[in-house]
């Protein structure tokens, strides 16, 4: 595949902009996410990454799109981060709903309701409604500057689940929503990577991979365990080092002649560096030919 090969700056968290950089760089990546967007323009965001020979990558908008208190923010949130990716010629980013910290119908967060969630931990039927048109808002925004808003798969939201994302995704025309797939938090979540990935592989345009136990998973899981309790069991692992088929999952992106950026993302990292842990998914990457 004719792919960027990026790696994401989480592994470098609590850390300041720019952080992680110079590692990233070092590691043998072309590039990482988009960040500092509101702190700093453009301009100083291509000359930092090109400081450390890095081109920008997608970067990332998360919002609550079920508010319609928060419709307006989000648009102009929006409208900044099309701005900004146009002018550094990055034609794609990921979009997620939050959700995190809310307190659901059935008094506990996403957080904690992460991987297993009931139905009450759901949005209901108007505030579903009201997420699938705040985001096919925010898409037509993003398009009226040339970029592609990819779906970004994520535990701990409001949509995690694999009904949930099929819902948004059937709902929203296909022109205006892509597909930003997480490996880690699709396993996470109980979906089959790869028959995702085919499914939608038509409005792919972006990746983020990461590796997890799924023995880690399945415990989590039956225990009812949340979010930071799945992390400090070690969930996630450096590409090549879990349990997902990485292979089977580029086969089908090659297949499609995919040509989007590949993002390495490790949450948390066991490694005794994130330095360590980025330069050990490159080299995964690098047997596998990428």
């Amino acid at each position: 595949m004719k792919v960027q090969i990026g790696c994401s700056g989480i592994t470098w968290r609590k850390r300041g902009l720019g952080d992680g950089l110079d590692e990233i760089a070092a590691t043998g990546y072309a590039g990482a996410p988009i960040s500092g967007v509101g702190t700093i323009g453009a301009d100083e965001i291509r000359d930092l990454y090109a400081t450390h020979g890095l081109e920008p990558a997608p970067g990332y908008l998360q919002g609550d799109f079920w508010d319609p208190a928060q419709r307006d923010q989000l648009h102009e949130a929006a409208r900044l981060q099309a701005q900004v990716h146009q002018a550094l010629g990055v034609s794609d980013i990921f979009i997620a709903v939050g959700g995190f910290e809310v307190v659901t119908r059935a008094g506990r967060t996403r957080r904690q309701a992460a991987a297993h969630v009931g139905p009450l931990d759901r949005l209901t039927d108007e505030e579903f409604r009201q997420t699938k048109r705040t985001i096919a808002e925010v898409c037509e925004i993003f398009l009226e500057h040339g970029v592609h808003a990819g779906f970004h798969t994520h535990v701990g939201t409001f949509v995690e689940t694999e009904d949930e994302i099929e819902s948004l995704l059937a709902a929203i025309d296909p022109e205006l929503l892509f597909v930003g797939p997480d490996t880690g938090h699709l396993a996470w979540a109980g979906i089959d990577v790869e028959k995702f990935v085919l499914r939608h592989i038509d409005r792919v345009r972006s990746v983020h991979v990461k590796d997890i136990d799924l023995a880690v998973r399945d415990q989590g899981r039956s225990a009812g365990w949340t979010y930071a309790q799945f992390e400090e069991a070690a969930l996630w692992k450096e590409l090549g080092e879990g349990d997902l088929d990485f292979p089977a999952v580029f086969k089908i992106l090659a297949d499609a002649d995919y040509t989007g950026w590949i993002t390495v993302e490790t949450d948390i990292t066991q490694q005794p560096t994130p330095a360590d842990s980025a330069r050990i998914s490159r080299a995964y990457l690098n047997e596998l030919g990428l």
